[in-house]
C-alpha cells in the first residue's frame, strides 16, 4: 500500500547535483563550465535585458505609436433601433442605471449616448448624457420625453492655497 512514509521517486527521475570546480577529472573543473574569462564568467556578470552588444536594441529601433488615455470615460452608445427592442413595462425611464441593471450595457461604462439610427414607436422617457438632435425629435414624436444629464466637469484646485488664504 502506498503511504507517505514509503514513497520513492521513479528510477532515473532524480539526479545528483552538479558539483563544479572539483578538479579536471569531474569534467567541470577549472572554469566550472563558464568558459574562458568573459563577462558571463563573472559572479555578477551578464548584460541587462534587451542589451544587444552595443547595437541599438530592438525596443529603441521600433517606432513608438499610439497613446492610451488612462482617464478616458467609456460611453454606452444606443441607437433608436436598440430602444425599440426594449420592453416599456420594464423601463419606465431609460437611464444608464436601468440599462446596467438589466445588463443591456456593460457595467463599466460611465455615460450614455443616444443616436438617431432607426425608428421608435414606443414613448420612452430617456435620460442620457448625450442625445443627438434627430434622436430627440423622433422620441418626442413617438410621445416620449428626453432629458440631457450634465456631465460633471473636473475642476482643478488652486496650485498654492497658502498664498490665496493669506490674501483674504
Amino acid at each position: 500500500m502506498l503511504r507517505l512514509n514509503n514513497i520513492q521517486a521513479q528510477p532515473g527521475s532524480t539526479h545528483k547535483p552538479k558539483r563544479v570546480g572539483r578538479g579536471k577529472a569531474s569534467g567541470w573543473g577549472k572554469t566550472s563550465g563558464r568558459g574562458m574569462n568573459g563577462q558571463n564568467a563573472r559572479k555578477s556578470g551578464g548584460v541587462r535585458p534587451g542589451f544587444e552588444g552595443g547595437q541599438t536594441p530592438l525596443y529603441r529601433r521600433l517606432p513608438k505609436i499610439g497613446f492610451k488615455n488612462v482617464s478616458r470615460k467609456k460611453n454606452a452608445i444606443m441607437n433608436l433601433s436598440d430602444l425599440e427592442r426594449l420592453d416599456p413595462a420594464l423601463f419606465s425611464e431609460v437611464t444608464l442605471e436601468s440599462l446596467k441593471e438589466t445588463k443591456k450595457v456593460s457595467s463599466n461604462v460611465e455615460r450614455l449616448t443616444i443616436l438617431g439610427n432607426g425608428e421608435v414607436t414606443k414613448g420612452f422617457v430617456v435620460k442620457a448624457h448625450r442625445i443627438s438632435e434627430s434622436a430627440a425629435k423622433k422620441i418626442e414624436a413617438a410621445g416620449g420625453k428626453t432629458e440631457v444629464i450634465q456631465v460633471p466637469v473636473f475642476q482643478s484646485r488652486p496650485k498654492n492655497r497658502k498664498k490665496e488664504e493669506s490674501k483674504s
